[in-house]
């Protein structure tokens, strides 16, 4: 009689959002980087390189990361009012 092995959970990594400060799992954020190009973009498959930062799937915490700096001071750099309503516009269509 074999004994039934449950296999453990795997356990999803947690990130803050810079808009809420709230911990929510990786999965549930979207993720805003700099590219070491210095392009900024929205990586949908949270796996390409460069510094990055976690926003929910709200505008809300979009805003108020803009209007608070966070985004910026995570990116480490300016960003552009045009970048801003480009990333603003493609979070809308990622579901937020």
């Amino acid at each position: 009689m074999a004994a039934t092995q449950e296999k453990p959970k795997k356990k999803m990594p947690e990130r803050k959002c810079v808009g809420c400060n709230e911990r929510k799992p990786k999965n549930e954020l979207v993720r805003v980087l700099r590219t070491p190009e210095g392009e900024i973009a929205v990586d949908r498959t949270g796996k390409k390189s460069g510094r990055g930062a976690y926003l929910c799937h709200d505008a809300a915490c979009f805003a108020k990361a803009i209007r608070a700096r966070r985004l910026q001071g995570a990116l480490e750099c300016e960003i552009p009012d045009n970048i801003i309503a480009a990333i603003e516009k493609e979070l809308t269509v990622c579901g937020g």
